[in-house]
């Protein structure tokens, strides 16, 4: 290129150096976010966070023998990846990566001092959805009369759609009921989403991109949310329902529709599980009006409102659930948690969720398809943070946006040596923060 008939020299990206800096920021969020809460809640702010802030939980520096177990996973996981990534045909990628993600969430569930037991623990605490399921009767009455009932019930469900309570009745009546089953439900879903994000990636970056992308998706710091909360089960759900919709964006006739359709089927279920997964859409979106496809936004719009009629015939009207939530939240701890503060604290939430090799990837992210998908969760994400209605506890919360954001990091694997250099350090840090952080989920 010239200019004037100079010669213009571009000067090389320095790799090196854009990598320090995006740590050095990922890590002052972190301080910046973590600080500011602890600074509330030492001042006597009762906004229910310890001295594991930004997170939520307490700092508990537990090592003990099951360490060996993520260790060897990881070990294993860096030393075949790229062999795994350049060797096997697609489908099988895609279920050892699916695969390999409910593993690696298995194993860094037991480093939690209880054991095996703490697969299920979370899932048997006061507050969770199993409490209430022997109050249901009547499937019936229980959705037709949840909005005025909300103020009775315990926080996971008085804040959520009547959905996911449904599930766990329906669990219950085929003989699946308990926590156990309830555990192999969120992990096996949340292994879902990783296969789920994978067929999506392909489609709109291409399979090198699908394939780089693998190791990350199985052996991510979210792991650490996957086993065991509801929001996994959410995760899968809304990933399946992404890829439906972005797979129908390339196909025409009959095909396209019905995969839109059921891929709206999916968001229309997310919405009852959880009021924050409508914003999910804004991930196909972006596809669709990339690709200048809409026809599959309205078929899919279709099958989402398909599920909407079916519960507002039971009674349950979601937009006065949403409302009725958002008083609980704000007549307790919601009110308590300034709203600016967590404009910077949710961001540093997912920071240490996600690892310092996000950041990394983030700003070295150059392909513009997976921009559609990275940059419609960052959007998800943002409307989240401004509408008020999240402040904090996004570690778990934000999982299904947060599969999404993973897709950068297929900007971190040019070569085999950046692959298991950028690996090690997500399996190395999320093998520290198990260990030295006690969770309540």
């Amino acid at each position: 290129m010239t200019v004037a008939g100079v010669s213009k020299i571009r000067r090389p990206v320095n790799k090196t150096r854009i990598a320090a800096i995006a740590l050095v920021v990922w890590g002052v969020l972190v301080l910046v976010g973590r600080w500011w809460l602890i600074a509330l809640q030492d001042s006597g702010r009762r906004i229910n966070y310890d001295d594991a802030a930004p997170l939520v939980g307490s700092l508990d520096w537990h090592p003990s023998w099951r360490l060996v177990f993520p260790v060897a996973v990881a070990v294993t996981a860096v030393a075949a990846a790229p062999y795994a990534v350049r060797t096997l045909r697609w489908r099988p990628l895609i279920w050892l990566a699916a695969a390999w993600s409910a593993l690696w969430s298995v194993v860094v569930a037991v480093v939690d001092p209880d054991g095996w037991d703490g697969l299920t623990r979370p899932l048997l605490a006061d507050d969770q959805y199993l409490v209430e399921l022997g109050g249901i009767s009547s499937l019936g009455e229980f959705v037709a009369n949840f909005t005025e009932r909300i103020p009775t019930y315990v926080a996971h469900v008085s804040s959520h759609p009547p959905g996911m309570l449904v599930v766990h009745w329906a669990m219950d009546r085929v003989g699946l009921g308990g926590a156990g089953w309830a555990a192999v439900l969120c992990i096996g879903a949340g292994a879902a989403s990783v296969a789920a994000v994978l067929v999506t990636v392909r489609e709109v970056a291409g399979e090198e991109w699908a394939r780089s992308l693998a190791p990350f998706l199985a052996v991510a710091p979210i792991a650490i949310w996957v086993a065991t909360t509801a929001d996994a089960f959410f995760t899968g759900v809304g990933a399946w329902a992404v890829a439906g919709v972005v797979l129908a964006t390339s196909r025409r006739g009959r095909d396209g529709d019905v995969l839109a359709f059921l891929g709206g089927l999916g968001f229309g279920i997310g919405a009852f599980l959880s009021y924050g997964l409508v914003l999910l859409a804004l991930v196909p979106t972006a596809v669709a009006l990339a690709r200048g496809r809409v026809r599959p936004l309205l078929v899919a719009a279709a099958g989402a409102g398909a599920v909407f009629v079916v519960f507002a015939l039971a009674g349950f009207w979601w937009p006065d659930g949403l409302d009725a939530a958002h008083v609980m939240f704000y007549g307790g701890v919601g009110g308590r948690r300034p709203y600016g503060v967590f404009l910077v604290a949710n961001w540093s939430i997912i920071a240490v969720a996600l690892g310092p090799a996000l950041a990394v990837a983030i700003v070295r992210l150059r392909d513009r398809a997976s921009w559609l998908l990275v940059g419609g969760a960052l959007a998800a994400v943002t409307a989240a943070t401004l509408s008020g209605y999240s402040k904090g506890e996004v570690e778990r919360i934000w999982l299904p946006f947060a599969v999404w954001l993973l897709v950068a990091c297929g900007a971190l694997a040019g070569t085999r040596t950046s692959t298991r250099t950028w690996l090690a350090v997500q399996a190395a840090y999320t093998i520290v923060l198990t260990t030295a952080l006690r969770t309540p989920w």
